[in-house]
């Protein structure tokens, strides 16, 4: 069970955002990830719950930001209900998209799952909902993603494959990189693995 730091900060400018204590695990219906997040100073801000099914659908999210949540699920495209700082209004969505996305670390894993892209295949176009901080307000994105390499890194716990994603908005053209290693991300836009307690978890 991988168990460790992200530090995030604005991929544009660099300017801390905080850091995001996480724990993941796949389990016999798929994988879950739970984290807390925190400002710069350590001040809790948030909390993140996903799990996907054994195909990488999200059957279950609960997102927590500056006291707003949203709580989601595959549901005709992705169904979602976020809540307002005082609890008194809800509203309710759904679009047509494959998945969440964030700016939590998970949601670039749980894409990657979904997809199970190889070296030889086509890029894939996905839509998602992304859910933007600070207020989780809700957006309909689509994206390219193409696993451009795979490759082997020797460990004193054995080799770790690490995988690197091209990421396209499709809106703007934009592009980056991903890198992953199992259920964990190592490196992305606004991303960084600050510490790791355990090896990753390999998908099968």
């Amino acid at each position: 069970m991988p168990r460790g730091r992200y530090s995030l900060h604005d991929p544009h400018d660099h300017t801390s955002l905080g850091e995001e204590h996480f724990q993941c695990a796949p389990g016999p219906s798929g994988w879950r990830y739970v984290a807390q997040r925190t400002t710069p100073s350590g001040t809790p801000v948030g909390s993140v719950d996903l799990a996907l099914d054994e195909l990488g659908r999200p059957i279950r999210l609960e997102l927590r930001a500056s006291d707003w949540q949203v709580r989601g699920a595959a549901l005709d495209g992705v169904t979602w209900v976020r809540t307002d700082p005082t609890g008194t209004h809800a509203t309710e969505g759904n679009v047509r998209a494959h998945a969440f996305t964030g700016t939590s670390p998970a949601f670039l894993v749980a894409t990657a799952r979904l997809l199970r892209l190889t070296p030889s295949s086509a890029a894939t176009r996905v839509r998602l909902l992304a859910l933007t901080d600070p207020v989780l307000a809700p957006r309909t994105v689509d994206q390219s993603w193409a696993l451009v390499q795979r490759e082997a890194h020797a460990t004193d716990n054995g080799p770790l494959t690490v995988e690197s994603y091209q990421v396209t908005a499709l809106d703007t053209g934009e592009q980056h990189t991903v890198h992953l290693t199992g259920d964990v991300v190592l490196e992305a836009p606004g991303i960084e693995l600050e510490d790791l307690e355990s090896p990753p978890s390999a998908f099968t």
